[in-house]
């Protein structure tokens, strides 16, 4: 079992920067993704970034070049950092954690409201 604790959430106004940071219970070297999502009202959630054990990442084509997924093993502890943020970015965030397959785990979500 891994649990997954989200901070940094909040309101922030178009073209500022928010980021997200995710604290796992159990070290990284015994997961293989970890993620970030996204689901805004009336949609379904989506893949925002993922990261791998063994460094590689992804990216959804509507975050690429805003948004960096990262890392620091030492404290079990995944980030997003969203740059020039939109309005269409309001969302609830969930960290995930795959360990049998991408998304075993998750948290319990954090809002990123952005404004106008």
């Amino acid at each position: 079992q891994v649990q997954l604790v989200e901070f940094g959430g909040g309101l922030v106004q178009a073209g500022g920067s928010l980021r997200l940071s995710c604290a796992a219970s159990t070290s990284f070297f015994s997961i293989n993704v970890m993620g970030w999502y996204r689901q805004a009202p009336g949609k379904q959630r989506e893949s925002v970034a993922t990261i791998t054990r063994g460094g590689r990442t992804d990216y959804a084509d509507s975050v690429k070049g805003r948004f960096t997924i990262s890392r620091d093993n030492a404290k079990n502890t995944v980030y997003l950092q969203m740059n020039s943020l939109k309005p269409e970015d309001t969302a609830v965030y969930y960290c995930s954690a795959g360990v049998f397959t991408t998304s075993d785990y998750w948290g319990q979500g954090t809002q990123v409201t952005v404004s106008s």
